[in-house]
């Protein structure tokens, strides 16, 4: 069996241990697919790759004209060494060629990408089965992958950042490979110069501002705090945000509460409901969720519910008062536990 796991993965691609033959780079994580597969068109093409020796082909390319593959592999460069094929968008239609290739031995590095393939993909199956190929999964990073690559890539360069930056970029990106990586390299060239980097920083560069600021009105609310309330309805709306779409949000935050509220009544604890809660709270409204779960009552979350809920038929019904309700309602509410 060739199918690479966890640490194998990480020492093949510093490392390969083959020099010709096929390389399966498959999953469903599509970034670091493409990740992969450049880092090993780099080890055995050079870093450049040379254009020479590198030849790109897309599947359709190849469904377009079924010799072209074969054409490209048994063709050496100007230099006399093997070629290095990559194939982007493979599906099982292409094994068939591959191992034809292989059986006759051709002087080439096969690298193939392809999603998310089930064991008795054709892809797979060869990559599986043969001593001269090597299949290498890309799943999802979890968070403590994610913390590495974050954490390594701001030391390597030199680069100062607050103590909760890593996690709060980390669970801000998600966990596809590509679009961390894009924002780090954002990141890196905003702190070329500096070499700092805050919290600060990352919410103006990489945050959703106006699922940010939607999240400030909602727990403004939750919380009581009327100022606050207003402030981030401010720049909610500024941000392009309606103020029905804030109705419709706060609507659905308190519903939520109201559902927490329910387990820690049957006896859950306050950590335990935040920790499972689906969506996932972000450790920076952690303390606020808490707060607002203290706050309220099942009884008095029904009450606000009930409020919000009608005001979302009102301004429905009355478009020209819309904001005027809405806001009426969602202050309503912060007032409500403000008093409590």
């Amino acid at each position: 069996m060739t199918a690479l796991k966890g640490r194998d993965i990480g020492a093949f691609l510093n490392n390969p241990d083959i020099s010709n033959g096929y390389i399966l780079v498959y999953g469903p994580d599509g970034g670091l697919v493409s990740e992969n597969t450049a880092l090993l068109a780099k080890r055995f093409a050079g870093d450049p790759p040379d254009p020479e020796t590198l030849v790109s082909l897309q599947m359709s390319e190849i469904e377009a004209d079924p010799q072209r593959l074969g054409i490209a592999a048994r063709t050496s460069s100007l230099f006399g060494s093997g070629r290095v094929i990559r194939v982007r968008g493979a599906n099982g239609k292409l094994a068939a060629t591959l191992a034809e290739l292989l059986d006759e031995g051709v002087d080439a590095v096969l690298l193939v990408e392809a999603g998310d393939l089930k064991p008795a993909d054709a892809l797979r199956k060869l990559a599986e089965s043969r001593r001269d190929a090597r299949a290498l999964p890309c799943y999802a990073d979890n968070a403590r992958d994610l913390d590495a690559l974050i954490r390594t890539t701001f030391q390597d360069a030199g680069i100062r950042t607050d103590p909760d930056l890593v996690p709060f970029l980390r669970d801000l990106l998600g966990n596809d490979r590509q679009v961390t990586r894009g924002e780090l390299t954002k990141l890196l060239l905003y702190a070329q110069e500096s070499k700092v980097l805050t919290r600060e920083d990352v919410e103006a560069l990489c945050g959703d501002n106006a699922a940010l600021a939607i999240d400030s009105v909602v727990d403004a609310i939750g919380t009581g705090h009327t100022a606050k309330f207003d402030e981030a309805v401010t720049r909610a709306l500024a941000g392009g945000t309606d103020m029905q779409r804030l109705l419709v949000v706060t609507q659905q935050h308190m519903s939520r509460l109201r559902a927490m509220r329910a387990e820690m009544d049957a006896g859950a604890s306050t950590e335990t409901v935040i920790a499972r809660a689906t969506p996932r709270v972000h450790f920076s409204r952690k303390a606020s969720m808490e707060q607002q779960l203290r706050l309220w009552t099942d009884t008095s979350l029904a009450a606000a519910c009930a409020r919000l809920h009608k005001a979302v038929g009102d301004s429905r019904k009355h478009p020209a008062l819309s904001a005027a309700l809405a806001r009426q309602a969602m202050l309503a509410v912060c007032m409500a536990a403000a008093r409590r």
